[in-house]
């Protein structure tokens, strides 16, 4: 193993193995993320590739030092539904010129981006390196970074790509390899394909760049009219952007490998002639909620704010660090199925984790052992049993005790004295007083163990001189 991998081993969707990593640069070690589309609130299959990779992005940090790692996770705001709503909304400001474009689309997504923030940063995950907007880089900027127009161009001219009906297309015929990422063979992929809808295309599986909008849709000038670009370009010009035309780690969910992460290579490779986009792909299993797949039709499809904020699933909220540890419960390759019972499991651990990490003073180090762990390709639940042994081998002030408090800041868990909202706490025994008294004790039970989950312990007892219930609280993890 190369002294330049330190260690590092990550599984390649491109290879399908698992390999030492080294990076490209140790001085900066890159990667890409896709990020949400900020048309609606987030939901939880997002949380998931928020979270791998912000676990991912904290190893590399410990690696390779915090200053020496980039990491560009997108927002995707160009998106035809933003666009019609942008005009619908703004409209008239955009046609006098009070409004661009990009700031009214700024304007519709807003609040969704902003509610992606905070959940993401409930969820114990860091901010980025660098958070770029799609619509940022459509037309050419002034800063010369890479641009989704001038990629266009230069697939344009290298004879990758080619204007019908309207539209601009990546020629799949022209890249030999085409479907290296997914294994698709182009060849089976025509022969499938409904030639008579894409009639205006070469290949069946060429895909749009650019595409034309009529009067009544958003649009950008363009050297092939005023229109937008298709979903897989702006990967491609926001990653070359920010990390170059190769670079180390491209990260997102199973979900992504074709079309989107497949097209994305094609694009640039060919714009800018190399052998690969991104030497290492990663990518996170799929979620599952209950045993069935997550969908509105199933009344099983949530947002990560509807888990933090209110009692929707199981019938309490959950805190962010809890739904962190659900998901790493599972390595991150593997599909994962989101219940109330591996919550439940997650809460339980972290609180005895916690509970042996208070008896420590300040953190120490973080131990080889969990570094090893996270190093063969994020094992998480091998790190996770490091924890547990810690926890037992802990007593007041110990070497364990403090490097599980380390372990559990470096794994995104906040280990600070539990914050108490003491009006809170006490309306909510109000209210739990109240459904005891209505001998409605399912209730009572779920406010007890909400409450719990916050630190809070209640403590039950008799008033000596009236005989009525008297509830007190001390926190406790």
């Amino acid at each position: 193993m190369s002294d330049a991998s330190k260690g590092l081993s990550l599984y390649n969707t491109l290879t399908r193995t698992k390999d030492a990593f080294v990076p490209i640069d140790a001085g900066n070690v890159r990667m890409y993320v896709c990020g949400p589309t900020v048309y609606d609130f987030a939901h939880i299959g997002n949380a998931r590739p928020a979270i791998v990779f912000d676990v991912l992005f904290r190893l590399l940090r410990h690696v390779y030092g915090e200053a020496h790692v980039t990491y560009v996770r997108n927002i995707t705001d160009v998106d035809d539904k933003i666009n019609a709503r942008a005009l619908r909304d703004f409209g008239a400001e955009i046609a006098s010129g009070k409004l661009t474009l990009n700031e009214a689309i700024r304007r519709v997504t807003e609040k969704t981006a902003d509610q992606y923030h905070r959940d993401v940063a409930a969820l114990g995950c860091l901010p980025p390196t660098v958070e770029p907007r799609a619509t940022e880089f459509v037309a050419r900027r002034p800063d010369g970074k890479a641009d989704m127009i001038t990629l266009i161009e230069r697939l344009i001219e290298r004879r990758h790509a080619y204007v019908a009906a309207g539209e601009v297309l990546f020629d799949t015929a022209s890249m030999p390899d085409y479907g290296e990422l997914s294994k698709r063979n182009l060849d089976e992929q025509q022969a499938g394909a409904r030639v008579a809808v894409d009639a205006h295309k070469k290949n069946p599986g060429d895909f749009v760049l650019w595409k034309l909008s009529s009067p009544e849709e958003p649009g950008w000038d363009s050297p092939w009219g005023r229109g937008r670009p298709g979903w897989h370009i702006e990967c491609s010009a926001m990653s070359a952007a920010y990390l170059g035309d190769v670079f180390d780690i491209h990260g997102g969910g199973l979900d992504l490998i074709f079309p989107h992460h497949e097209n994305e290579i094609a694009q640039s490779r060919c714009a800018h002639g190399t052998d690969v986009m991104a030497n290492v792909w990663m990518h996170n299993g799929f979620l599952q909620v209950e045993g069935q797949k997550m969908s509105k039709s199933l009344g099983n499809f949530y947002a990560i704010a509807e888990l933090l904020e209110t009692d929707t699933f199981g019938g309490r909220k959950w805190p962010g660090e809890v739904l962190r540890l659900a998901m790493l419960m599972t390595h991150y390759r593997e599909p994962i199925d989101f219940s109330v019972r591996k919550l439940e499991e997650a809460e339980n651990t972290l609180r005895k984790w916690k509970r042996a990490a208070d008896l420590a003073p300040a953190a120490g180090q973080v131990p080889a052992e969990i570094v090893a762990a996270l190093s063969d390709d994020l094992a998480t639940y091998a790190a996770f049993q490091q924890l547990t042994q810690l926890a037992g081998e802990v007593v007041e002030g110990n070497e364990p005790a403090a490097a599980l408090k380390a372990s559990l800041l470096f794994l995104g868990f906040d280990v600070g004295a539990a914050k108490v909202d003491e009006a809170a706490v006490a309306k909510a025994i109000a209210k739990r007083l109240e459904l005891i008294a209505a001998k409605n004790w399912a209730e009572a039970d779920r406010v007890r163990d909400e409450l719990l989950a916050q630190g809070v312990q209640l403590k039950d007892g008799k008033d000596p001189a009236t005989g009525e219930r008297v509830t007190t609280w001390e926190v406790k993890r």
